[in-house]
């Protein structure tokens, strides 16, 4: 359906340029113009048929503005009506979201396609749930009780997610419980009445809508109904090199920059299939679109490694192609930041992967520079790093109105020109996060994948995480870990120096250092993608299988010669890829096992 709105025009457009439009208040207009306010501009059709095109305020300037239209401009002219909303960029929170692909304005896309086709109409909005579906509502909460602002009152089998129906987030002080119903309800139905001190009375549906640009936590923080934790345990994604190197809290931060074909897609894509969190939100902001029918049709066929089901019905996907408008891109990373809140708001764990910032940022540039804007490094907006900032900090973990602990955990990956980690986003996005998985094209080149660099990468969460390690792993686990990398480091050295004067230019013991790194990196922190059984490691196999590498390392060795080193470790290496391969659960793994110990003593 287009939209409609009975609100007579307040204002009306002054100039265009692309999806920037110059607005203008009436003369004998009482309403007021505010920053991030929703308009509709109408531009006159062929047809006669009005189309409403959704905007967004971007500046204010006495009775002018600056807004960005999310649609494409064509036929808007200098005089067409603008109708204000009052109300700010918002989504639709409540049951149905999951396993749903949305555009960056939470606009289901499956459904616009099943009525529009392959190419949309302008103007078009849907609603972003199911407003037919009924779901069986359970009370949790009893008439008289006393609420506030994000208590839950009952609660939805969303999937696998038991789906809490909570007070409005935006409401103040405290409710009285008038009555509340159980049964089949729709979205919109009314299953609860409160009222507040002053004996007015408010309706409870099973949805609510939050302006996507203010976190959804902060007021109930400041009221002391939500708290915000200090990350303590880890979130394990199943990779090797990241669990054990360089970990990421939950509820942390992370960046994952490299350049084209370093395979950050399929590395994302690992971790947010096997990451230990309740969902996972995937934000595709203005990458190539056969990377993104990749992931939609991709989804729904895997099986979920946490139990029965497809893998997309924890997953929302959304998506801003960069074949999308640019205004829209900005928009989706605020759309699945807060809609992981609302996820962590009921003490689940969230994931949200945004690929790429990079995108998002030259979005904000654009943008910029229509508004004329004073510009920064290479063009970018003088408060990029303000804005990455802001981003970044509505991760965290929490401890929600109801005692439960939700968290919600950011990774961004970076998309660098020629992989210039000095560019402007990718300097303002380390400055933020707290660990750094930097791809590397010279790993990536020799099929070292996931090819994070072990050398230029880091983890501000290892010593904080130090605690934890030593009661689920072993005591001295971060020792131990510290004692590998600098092996990685001595073995790296050996290798430069070996690529100036050759194996001849250093001695046995040099060239040992070096295949006892070469061999770490071959057997631990590679892992293969394709492979069912390596492409996903638990922590209790990869405590066996890296104090059975360390044994190994820690050995004094005398070879005859370099040739005979190199045999070794070449062989030990087969052997021990042979176990990567294997299911813990079958023989051969206890026969690989056995021999790998055998052959150490």
């Amino acid at each position: 359906m287009q939209q409609t709105n009975a609100t007579p025009p307040s204002a009306k457009v002054v100039s265009v340029q692309d999806d920037l439009v110059e607005i203008q208040l009436d003369a004998n207009s009482t309403q007021r113009l505010m920053k991030n306010e929703v308009i509709y501009i109408c531009p006159k059709t062929e047809n006669e048929q009005p189309v409403w095109l959704k905007a967004e305020v971007l500046r204010v300037r006495h009775n002018c503005a600056d807004a960005q239209v999310y649609e494409s401009t064509h036929g808007v002219a200098v005089g067409d009506p603008v109708v204000q909303t009052g109300q700010m960029l918002s989504v639709t929170l409540g049951p149905g979201l999951l396993g749903q692909v949305f555009d960056g304005l939470q606009t289901p896309l499956p459904e616009l396609a099943s009525q529009f086709g392959t190419f949309l109409p302008r103007g078009v909005q849907l609603s972003a749930l199911n407003q037919r579906k009924k779901w069986a509502f359970t009370p949790t909460a009893k008439a008289g009780s006393t609420m506030r602002a994000g208590d839950a009152i009952g609660t939805i089998q969303e999937g696998k997610i038991l789906h809490k129906i909570m007070l409005p987030f935006h409401w103040r002080g405290s409710f009285k419980l008038e009555w509340i119903q159980e049964g089949a309800f729709t979205v919109t139905d009314v299953v609860a009445r409160v009222s507040d001190p002053n004996n007015r009375t408010h309706d409870v549906t099973l949805s609510q809508s939050w302006p996507v640009r203010k976190p959804l936590n902060q007021a109930l923080v400041k009221g002391n109904s939500t708290q915000r934790l200090y990350p303590t345990d880890p979130l394990l994604t199943g990779q090797r090199l990241i669990d054990t190197f360089f970990p990421i809290a939950r509820g942390g931060t992370a960046c994952i920059p490299g350049p084209f074909g370093a395979g950050k897609t399929v590395l994302q894509n690992l971790i947010s299939r096997y990451a230990d969190v309740d969902v996972v939100i995937i934000v595709a902001c203005g990458e190539r679109a056969g990377e993104v029918v990749e992931t939609i049709t991709e989804f729904p066929q895997l099986p979920d490694p946490q139990g029965n089901g497809s893998l997309m019905d924890r997953t929302i996907i959304i998506c801003n192609t960069s074949s999308m408008p640019v205004a829209a891109r900005e928009a989706s990373i605020y759309t699945g930041i807060t809609v992981g809140e609302y996820y962590q708001q009921m003490g689940l764990d969230v994931l949200i992967i945004a690929d790429s910032t990079s995108r998002w940022a030259q979005a904000m540039r654009e943008t910029s520079g229509r508004l004329e804007e004073i510009p920064g490094e290479e063009g970018f907006p003088a408060y990029l790093e303000s804005s990455i900032k802001s981003v970044y900090e509505r991760a965290g973990s929490f401890k929600t109105n109801d005692g439960t602990h939700g968290s919600l955990t950011l990774i961004g990956t970076v998309s660098p020109a020629g992989g210039n980690f000095d560019e402007p986003v990718t300097q303002a996005t380390l400055a933020t996060v707290k660990c750094f998985l930097g791809l590397s094209s010279e790993r990536a080149y020799k099929r070292f994948y996931p090819a994070v660099d072990p050398l230029n990468s880091w983890s501000r969460y290892r010593e904080q995480l130090d605690e934890w390690f030593d009661e689920h792993q072993q005591s001295g686990w971060s020792d131990s870990v510290e004692h590998v990398i600098a092996l990685i480091k001595n073995g790296q050295a050996v290798l430069e120096m070996m690529q100036v004067t050759g194996e001849d230019g250093v001695t046995l013991e040099d060239f040992v250092q070096y295949l006892k790194g070469l061999f770490v990196d071959m057997v631990y922190l590679q892992q293969d993608a394709f492979d069912p059984v390596d492409a996903a490691c638990s922590l209790d196999r990869q405590k066996q299988l890296f104090n059975l590498i360390l044994e190994y390392v820690d050995c004094d060795y005398s070879f005859a010669d370099k040739q005979e080193a190199r045999q070794y470790f070449t062989a030990l290496t087969g052997k021990f890829k042979n176990l990567n391969y294997t299911k813990e659960s079958t023989p051969t793994y206890r026969q690989l096992l056995d021999a790998l110990q055998t052959r150490k003593g």
